[in-house]
């Protein structure tokens, strides 16, 4: 009698069990990535604006030669004298081909190199923006981090309050803020303040820092930075400060409708964790993509606001630029304020998939 054979070894196919599936590429997965086609997106925004930007400039009448002939015309030089100076000083030629330009642009851009402000020849159009962007990016980022601790904390306390004069009251001055333009605000500031009360030093406000104050790290420096800031810092707070109130009432009382909320109050956790760890960070998350979006609307306004608080900032850099034809100036001025918008949203947007994946989920499914 022979002893029984063990029986061979049964394959996975043979059992129904599914092979198991190769582990993607990494090419493929970034490819297939959500930060890879965000960073994709900006690229192209920033492209586009650029090429917009292009256009529109060449599109404008006149050209900067004329005008700095123009004003050395004025003052005694002949007119034949004056364009050969003129184009001399400036070296631009209007009449080139329009391609040639345009990829030439589009090489300065992409190397860095923007060339020499045209009004400006000893500097380049990287150290002519920069002496003005800094001061327009202090003023707008600290005037949104005000609206962001002031909206949020009094939105989330319109909420726990709702239906209470507390309520109606914020939700007004809320409404107002957000209704009524900025530079009409700031102005009313002015007049009230300096104009008829005299508590506003406006006049010793006005410009960047004051006469004799060097630049650097010290706290004089600092001091005398925020002092003459302080009125843009306003004016940008004011339009956010409204929107945060009424977007972050409007998300707080959906979150305290969540079973969650009431489980962690059945729970008999404490007030103050509730309010911090279930009701705050949930609604926060639809306000955060609404930081990057007031970033660019207030980086878009700072023209009329500085213009108005005569706060030497890009905005009035890029009055200048274009009364003055500067082409090389206007173009880098936008290019780069509309980068900064789109680096600032596209941070907004990885951060805010950190917090809430689900996010990264639908973008993938669609």
């Amino acid at each position: 009698m022979t002893a029984p054979t063990a029986p061979p070894p049964r394959s996975d196919a043979a059992v129904g069990t599914p092979p198991p599936t190769a582990r993607p590429s990494l090419l493929r997965r970034v490819w297939t990535s959500y930060a890879f086609r965000r960073i994709c997106q900006s690229v192209f925004v920033v492209w586009l604006v650029a090429t917009i930007t292009f256009l529109l400039m060449h599109l404008m009448p006149g050209d900067p030669i004329e005008i700095m002939a123009g004003r050395l015309n004025s003052s005694g030089m002949s007119h034949d004298q004056a364009m050969a100076t003129a184009a001399n000083i400036i070296s631009y030629d209007p009449n080139a081909n329009v391609w040639v330009q345009y990829l030439e642009f589009m090489r300065g851009l992409v190397t860095f190199d923007l060339g020499n402000s045209l009004t400006n020849p000893s500097k380049t159009v990287f150290e002519h923006v920069m002496e003005y962007l800094p001061w327009t990016l202090f003023a707008v980022g600290a005037g949104v981090v005000l609206a962001v601790v002031i909206g949020l904390s009094v939105g989330m306390a319109m909420a726990y309050r709702r239906g209470s004069w507390f309520d109606h009251v914020m939700t007004s001055i809320g409404s107002f803020l957000t209704g009524v333009p900025n530079y009409i605000l700031i102005a009313a500031v002015i007049v009230v303040g300096y104009t008829m009360l005299g508590v506003l030093p406006f006049l010793d406000m006005r410009g960047r820092i004051t006469a004799g104050v060097e630049p650097g790290f010290n706290f004089v420096f600092f001091g005398d930075a925020v002092f003459h800031a302080i009125l843009p810092i306003i004016a940008f707070a004011f339009t956010a400060t409204g929107s945060f109130m009424l977007n972050m009432k409007a998300a707080t009382t959906e979150v305290l409708t969540e079973d969650y909320v009431t489980v962690a109050q059945a729970r008999g956790l404490k007030a103050g964790r509730i309010s911090r760890s279930y009701v705050g960070r949930n609604a926060m998350l639809p306000i955060i993509p609404q930081i990057a979006l007031q970033l660019g609307t207030l980086v878009g306004g700072s023209i009329v606001i500085e213009q108005i608080l005569q706060y030497p900032g890009a905005g009035q850099m890029l009055m200048a630029a274009i009364s003055n034809r500067d082409y090389p100036v206007v173009q880098a001025a936008v290019i780069i304020l509309a980068t900064s918008v789109v680096i600032a949203s596209l941070i907004v947007d990885l951060f805010l998939v950190r917090v809430d994946p689900r996010i990264k989920s639908e973008g993938q499914d669609a």
